[in-house]
């Protein structure tokens, strides 16, 4: 493909992603619906086409995107919900592929065990990316947030482990079950140490990450060292891209500055944006691939293939969440423990066993189990042979069936995740969140009075007693308008409160803001001002924009 070919392909993906997420905010529909199926319709016209290359989706396109998803989430979060957490990402994924393997050992002719549990370890984990993209928009609580970021940090480990150890059993490289079990384990172990390896490596780099252009330099490197590290040992390396993103996250604010943070936080918002739908639109795109060898079967062997496949994504997962949810509290298996013990959690933090989720929550997370670019690339590692020189057993059956299962949820689950959200009820209780907030601020500011107070004690002249009044004159007004915020929100629930005067303020603030950017364009088209200065007051007027909420109510 020439130069010019590849340009027009990455030109013309551009224009469909932003074009796919305009469409979205119009109409509501997700973007990664909207962009697969927009691959699946360029894929059967006529011209050149993309195949997936599962060493380039593993070894370049998922390490940013778990890494970004991983400063994203919450450390704390995700170990108070640990429980829950790995039995969605590792039991889960676990009785998915069982159940894949064994219903093709059963129904599919021909089929093996070791070939049914390959399909299904590579179905078996959930991109999130689309049912967070849709959830965070309708408002989805947060500990359902934390559940399903937690899931897809994680569950591809156990899923691309899992594959590796029945991909040796199909090829016959001497498999065992004790040996496998071990190497998860080993796999596991070393990708959680190499993770910590990394985040505690860039810390002696930290002065020079205090540089937003370091900063993000570095930052655009880390998973991908991460990973590089891992898969060096044999271990795992979206396990280590994971925790190192993990730590890093929950340890970045002691030492970041707030520029750097500012900068980072937008290249990684890019680097989503610009992957994700890459990866929506190379899913569609594998329609050729995964129909070409479908000639040999039998319509009836295709057909049962492929509701084994879906119809275990499908089902499996909603009668996992339920059965885990209602065993008993001596099994210490299900999702959450009893309203008491949530009650009596230590402070800051929740109870290691977190109050069990309600039918609607199960439902909701049930529907939230979209598959993704990770299934279709782990499907295509599957060899073409065994060791003995002979195909794989259904290797294109297995790949069809990969990529209607990813096709059905991406698709289908994705596109009636909101509705069905809203229909259920489910939303954050958006004036509690603000609450909090409101109440940290408060203490923030009285941490900075009292530093004031600290200040003025010591030795200092008049200069700085002035400024010392100043800003205290300045941090009294703030802590007034936040505890007068607080008492509006005392009593209210769901919705924030807005007063007339607050969107009144909102809307003179912004047309004030407004004024001064056009007084500083007029000022720079009559050769007042130069250029460089424009930059840097429109600089500070985009901030002072930026501290605005996004809509007025």
């Amino acid at each position: 493909m020439h130069a010019e070919t590849v340009l027009l392909l990455v030109l013309a993906a551009v224009a469909v992603i932003v074009a796919a997420r305009w469409l979205a905010g119009r109409t509501g529909l997700p973007a990664a619906a909207l962009l697969t199926v927009t691959g699946l319709v360029y894929a059967l016209l006529p011209g050149p086409n993309l195949e997936l290359d599962p060493e380039i989706v593993l070894t370049v396109l998922l390490p940013p995107l778990l890494y970004s998803a991983a400063l994203d989430s919450s450390l704390i979060a995700i170990r108070a919900n640990m429980r829950t957490v790995v039995g969605l990402s590792v039991l889960l994924v676990v009785v998915t592929a069982l159940v894949i393997g064994v219903g093709f050992a059963l129904w599919v002719p021909g089929a093996t065990l070791a070939a049914g549990i390959a399909l299904g370890a590579a179905v078996a984990p959930p991109d999130p990316v689309a049912a967070l993209a849709v959830g965070r928009r309708v408002g989805l609580p947060p500990r359902l947030v934390t559940l399903i970021q937690g899931e897809g940090l994680l569950n591809d480990a156990t899923a691309l482990t899992l594959l590796s150890v029945a991909i040796a059993a199909a090829v016959g490289d001497g498999y065992s079950t004790w040996s496998a079990l071990g190497s998860f384990a080993v796999s596991a172990a070393g990708g959680v140490a190499a993770g910590l390896v990394v985040a505690y490596g860039v810390r002696p780099l930290r002065r020079l990450r205090r540089d937003p252009l370091s900063s993000n330099a570095v930052s655009l490197a880390t998973p991908f060292v991460a990973y590089l590290l891992a898969e060096s040992v044999h271990v795992s390396g979206v396990l280590a891209v994971v925790v190192a993103g993990l730590v890093i996250s929950h340890n970045a604010p002691y030492w970041q500055s707030g520029a750097t943070r500012l900068q980072t936080d937008a290249v990684w918002k890019l680097v989503d944006f610009l992957l994700e739908g890459v990866v929506f639109l190379l899913i569609g795109q594998q329609l050729p691939a995964v129909i070409r060898g479908l000639g040999q079967y039998a319509p009836s062997t295709v057909v049962i293939a492929s509701l084994i496949t879906v119809g275990a994504v499908l089902l499996v997962r909603p009668l996992w969440l339920w059965l885990t949810e209602h065993a008993p509290q001596a099994l210490h298996m299900r999702l959450g423990g009893s309203p008491i013990e949530a009650e009596t959690s230590p402070p800051g933090g929740r109870s290691p066993m977190a109050p069990r989720l309600s039918g609607r929550e199960i439902t909701a997370l049930s529907w939230a189990g979209t598959r993704g670019v990770i299934s279709l690339a782990a499907v295509f590692t599957i060899p073409l042979t065994t060791d003995a020189g002979d195909p794989f057993p259904d290797r294109d059956l297995l790949l069809f069936c990969a990529f209607l299962a990813v096709l059905v949820t991406l698709v289908g689950q994705g596109a009636t995740f909101a509705p069905l959200v809203r229909r259920l009820g489910l939303r954050a209780d958006a004036a509690d969140a603000a609450r909090l907030r409101n109440q940290a601020r408060v203490a923030a500011v009285e941490a900075g009075l009292t530093r004031l107070d600290e200040m003025q004690a010591e030795q200092h002249d008049h200069v700085d007693d002035a400024a010392i009044e100043t800003i205290r004159a300045a941090l009294r007004t703030r802590r007034d308008r936040y505890e007068r915020r607080l008492e509006v929100l005392t009593d209210a629930e769901g919705d924030i409160p807005m007063s007339p005067q607050y969107e009144a303020a909102l809307r003179v603030r912004r047309a004030v803001i407004d004024a001064e950017r056009e007084e500083l364009l007029r000022w720079r088209d009559a050769g007042r001002l130069p250029d460089e200065g424009l930059r840097t007051l429109e600089r500070e007027l985009d901030h002072q924009e930026h501290l605005l909420p996004s809509r007025p109510a």
